[in-house]
Parts: structure tokens; C-alpha cells; sequence
């Protein structure tokens, strides 16, 4: 329950899947409020999919159970159909019906909630506008990109104004503005129905930008969560610290705490940077996890530069330092060439023990 008194959206408890050997995911415990999204990042092979085909019924679970609103859906004892879950779903193979064209495709989930063929229809053409494919209602799949067929399938989805939304990887076909355009038309969906949703994918960025809360997954287990942010700045080892975006490792060594401060030593020299930024609680050798954005070209802290990234907007300048390579992001232009030496300055960094998980 919430502390509003209404179930969740989405609660599994001890869910283990597999297909006949070694189990993909493992005794997961999850929870999705109603209104949330909440992203489910992993790698390839972290047990995504599986545990989507799972919550929308298309696998039993070998262990555990599933509730969706606060229905049992999925139990020792029981397996609630597909069709009766009550979830819109939108997969990577998008299983578009091949002799409907994309009106009539959208316009089935509406017609299905009672709706006359003329309003469903008008409805459904105004979802596939929103898509940016309202020229394209009366093609069938076989006469659309792979792009084209992922937004009929999202149309569709939102067209059963459903309590819970799945999306596996709905966006990896779109170009960078649709893919925000489609980012920006599912919040307000949200917003305006109180659906709650589960977006699993492997993009960090995505990830970030749709989510109230993130999971990271691997090996079919749940290895944090927590908002966006905390993923981000605070990752509990070196591999969620990749999964969620670039990060340097740097070896370092953490010194006294002073106050609010703490000393690093960073190869021949040492600085301070705030203490609330330490996981491990001991002074001696740490790994420091940088964002690119956490460092700058210029400062004390010698390096050589060995790549130069133009991005547009930044660059990315990776420096080989005494205590490993760093990438460092800059606004603008690229300001040096490699092979030159300059200086750069630490304003931050997240530090972890030694053994957290190269």
C-alpha cells in the first residue's frame, strides 16, 4: 500500500525467473507507485525483458508473486491471463497485427473500452498525430520503418489508458527530437491520468531523463535504486557507475576528515573536496568516480592529454594522470591538442572502496 491507502501500481516479491536453467532474474522484490515511472536499467542479458514478459503475463515466474493495482496476478497458486492484466505493453518486436493498418490498430484498444468506431478512429488518428505519423494511418506494417511500426506500437499502448504502461527499449529506433518529443508526451500522460509505468532500456541518459526513480539491474538482480540523481552522483560501485553514464577511476587516497572537508591524495599532490561524498568510511586507498563534468582543464593536478572529443555543445578531453586517465568535460571548442601537458583541477568526485567492482 501507499500512504495514500491505495495499492500500488506494481508490486513483485521474490520473483525468480528462468527457461530451464540457470535463473535470469533472482528473488526480485520491486514496487512502482501509482503515477511513477520508474526505469529499469541494465545491459543486455540483466533480465529486463524477462521480467516485463513476466509483469504483463506472457512467463510464469518460477518463484514469487506479482500484483498489479493489488490483484494477485501471478502466483504459486494461480496465473492471471495476458489479456486480463489490464497493462499496455510495448515491446522491441513492436507485434503489430499485419493486416491492420496504423488507424485501425490504435483505434482496437479503444473500441475494446466501448467506444464507436467513428470516435476510436478520430482518437486513435490523434494519438498517431501526436507520433508524428498521422500522414501514415492507413499503411499497414509491412509499408513502415522500423521507427514507424515502434510509434504505432507506443500509440496503441497509450490508446488502452491503462493504470500501468511497459516499455522495453520504446524509443531505440527514434532520432534524438522525437525521442523527446515521445519522452515529453508520455509525462503528461502521466500526469493527467495517474498511470504508472515501468521503462526498462540499457541508455543511461533515457534512463535519467523519463524516470521518478531508477533500478539498475544486473544479472537479474536489483543492485540499486534510488531518484535519478542518486544513481547518478552516488553509485554503489564502478560498474553502476558506468551503467549510468561515463566515469573515470582514478586511484587515490583518502585522508582525515576535517569538518565538512576531507583530504585526497591525488597522486603527488593532495586537495580537499567535500566529505559528504564518501561511501567508504575509512581513510586509506579509495577509487574516486569522476563524472566528465566533475573536472576541469586547469588547475595543479598534472596530465597529458591523449584524445580530443568535439561534441558540439562541449568536448571531452581524456588525460592520462598519475592516477589513471580521466576524462574531463569543457564548454565549447577543443582548447588543447594531444600530446600537450596541462593542468587540471578535481571539484568533485564519488569515492568507493578498492574493491567496488571494476
Amino acid at each position: 500500500m501507499n500512504s495514500g491507502g491505495r495499492p500500488a501500481a506494481l508490486v513483485c516479491r521474490g520473483v525468480t525467473i528462468g527457461y530451464g536453467g540457470e535463473p535470469i532474474v533472482r528473488q526480485l522484490d520491486l514496487e512502482v507507485r501509482r503515477g511513477e515511472t520508474l526505469a529499469l536499467l541494465g545491459p543486455s542479458g540483466s533480465g529486463k525483458t524477462s521480467l516485463l514478459y513476466a509483469i504483463a503475463g506472457f512467463i510464469e515466474p518460477r518463484t514469487g508473486t506479482i500484483d498489479i493495482g493489488g490483484v494477485t496476478v501471478a502466483s504459486p497458486s494461480g496465473h492471471v491471463p495476458p489479456e486480463r492484466r489490464g497493462v499496455g505493453v510495448v515491446f522491441q518486436n513492436y507485434a503489430l497485427w499485419p493486416h491492420l493498418d496504423a488507424l485501425d490498430t490504435v483505434a482496437y484498444p479503444l473500441r475494446r473500452q466501448g467506444l464507436r468506431t467513428a470516435e476510436a478512429r478520430h482518437e486513435a488518428l490523434a494519438l498517431l498525430d501526436r507520433m508524428g505519423i498521422g500522414a501514415l494511418a492507413h499503411r499497414r506494417p509491412a509499408e513502415l520503418s522500423g521507427g514507424e511500426q515502434q510509434r504505432v506500437g507506443l500509440a496503441r499502448a497509450l490508446a488502452r489508458r491503462s493504470d500501468l504502461l511497459l516499455f522495453d527499449e520504446p524509443t531505440a529506433h527514434l532520432d534524438s527530437e522525437l525521442r523527446a518529443l515521445l519522452q515529453e508526451e508520455l509525462g503528461e500522460q502521466r500526469a493527467a491520468t495517474g498511470t504508472a509505468a515501468v521503462h526498462a532500456t540499457h541508455d543511461a541518459a533515457e534512463a535519467l531523463a523519463v524516470a521518478d526513480r531508477v533500478a539498475l539491474l544486473r544479472e537479474g538482480r536489483i543492485v540499486q535504486h534510488g531518484s535519478p540523481a542518486e544513481t547518478y552522483e552516488r553509485p554503489v560501485d564502478v560498474a553502476a557507475a558506468r551503467l549510468t553514464g561515463p566515469a573515470s577511476v582514478l586511484e587515490v587516497v583518502v585522508g582525515q576528515r576535517r569538518g565538512d572537508r576531507i583530504t585526497v591524495r591525488v597522486g603527488d599532490a593532495t586537495i580537499e573536496l567535500p566529505a559528504d561524498q564518501l561511501q567508504t568510511g575509512d581513510p586509506g586507498p579509495a577509487l574516486a568516480l569522476v563524472r566528465p563534468e566533475w573536472a576541469r582543464i586547469g588547475g595543479a593536478l598534472p596530465g597529458i592529454v591523449v584524445h580530443v572529443a568535439y561534441r558540439g555543445a562541449h568536448t571531452d578531453v581524456r588525460l592520462e594522470t598519475l592516477v589513471g586517465a580521466v576524462t574531463v568535460r569543457s564548454p565549447g571548442p577543443p582548447g588543447c591538442q594531444p600530446g600537450e601537458h596541462v593542468g587540471w583541477h578535481l571539484d568533485r568526485a564519488w569515492f568507493v572502496p578498492p574493491s567496488g567492482g571494476a
